[in-house]
């Protein structure tokens, strides 16, 4: 296949497969080790970050917020989400994940969380679409200001303990100096409106500023996660984004459990991809389609990827600064899900504090 040479990676991906089928970005989930065992065994186009708040990145005196972004060769294309309400921070931050290297920035506009809504960010910008376009506008500034030779150091907000901690980052996974030929995109990610659909007057605001990529989650804010993600909307999102904006690719999200359910969306409502987000807890192979599905899980120990997990996410942040084994523990209660005595094992696991904790169990209960 011949490609344009100005196609974006998100077009490509399209071209070449049809449709574009990501992991979701979530909160307190996509970790790195998670989105290393995710991209391993799933195969998924595209990987994002958990979000991480400008502010926090350009005020906090820790730069312990900077591990949302830790990523390395094998998970690009690498996409990094980042949310809050300060354009001035926006920039710098794109600033700073150019000079990290990543492949695309999206911009959270959907998380519904009352401590993020309430304050104006993710799906809170619904409300405020003039520092939404506001928001995009920096964060495209600075993308094609470092791209011009802005440098780290000229950002006055960003500090050069987060500036050495940045280049630790990138000595630790591997990755090689960013190219300033090679500018990341910018996308958004968010929801079909605040207490009903409101995609009609909301979208025309995201489409005017040339986004590579738009995602929509098919719930409103006040629905946060329960009841059922609207693909009619999102359908008629869908139509919106190509008539506005026809370079621009439209992923729709929400309630898709595999590749099957994803493919079928993308042919009965036009989105161009998909983006699974809870489905893949505990279960990277989601990503596959049916046949590959059925091999994997013949040749592979689930538990033993449980037990890779672990350890890879000890190897990650066993060293850094308040490490916790705690935030494992979810993950490997994900992995018991439909095994036989599985509320026993999870409830061992739950209560581990190491790998080799973990290990002890899993052999116990002859998992591995």
């Amino acid at each position: 296949m011949v490609y344009n040479t100005l196609m974006n990676f998100w077009q490509r991906i399209k071209a070449e497969k049809g449709m574009i089928l990501a992991l979701s970005p979530m909160d307190g989930v996509s970790d790195y080790p998670f989105r290393s065992i995710s991209k391993k065994y799933g195969q998924m186009d595209l990987v994002f970050t958990e979000f991480a708040n400008v502010e926090g990145v350009c005020l906090s005196k820790s730069t312990q917020i900077l591990n949302h972004f830790d990523f390395d060769q094998a998970q690009r294309p690498l996409i990094a989400q980042i949310f809050g309400k300060t354009p001035k921070y926006f920039k710098q931050v794109a600033v700073l994940l150019c000079e990290m290297g990543v492949d695309g920035i999206d911009i959270n506009m959907g998380c519904p969380a009352p401590t993020v809504s309430s304050h104006g960010s993710g799906a809170g910008l619904i409300r405020t679409p003039d520092l939404a376009r506001e928001i995009i506008q920096s964060v495209q500034d600075g993308v094609r200001e470092w791209g011009e030779g802005l440098l780290l150091e000229n950002c006055p907000d960003i500090s050069s303990q987060t500036i050495t901690a940045l280049r630790d980052k990138k000595k630790f996974f591997a990755l090689t100096e960013a190219d300033r030929q090679k500018l990341p995109t910018v996308s958004v990610k968010t929801r079909i409106g605040i207490a009903q659909d409101e995609v009609e007057n909301w979208l025309p605001n995201l489409t005017q500023m040339n986004l590579a990529a738009i995602s929509l989650h098919g719930r409103t804010l006040k629905q946060s996660y329960s009841g059922l993600s609207n693909w009619e909307v999102i359908a008629k999102a869908a139509a919106i984004v190509k008539q506005n904006s026809p370079n621009t690719i439209f992923l729709g999200n929400g309630d898709v459990f595999d590749y099957e359910q994803a493919k079928q969306k993308v042919t009965d409502h036009g989105v161009d991809g998909v983006l699974i987000g809870r489905a893949s807890f505990g279960r990277p192979f989601v990503f596959l389609p049916q046949d590959k599905r059925t091999e994997f899980l013949k040749a592979h120990n689930l538990f033993a990827i449980a037990l890779e997990h672990a350890k890879l996410y000890e190897e990650t942040y066993g060293q850094k600064e308040r490490y916790s084994f705690l935030p494992m523990r979810k993950h490997l209660a994900w992995y018991t899900k439909g095994v036989e005595q599985a509320a026993l094992i999870r409830s061992e696991l739950v209560r581990s504090n190491s790998a080799a904790e973990v290990e002890e169990i899993l052999k116990k209960h002859q998992l591995i």
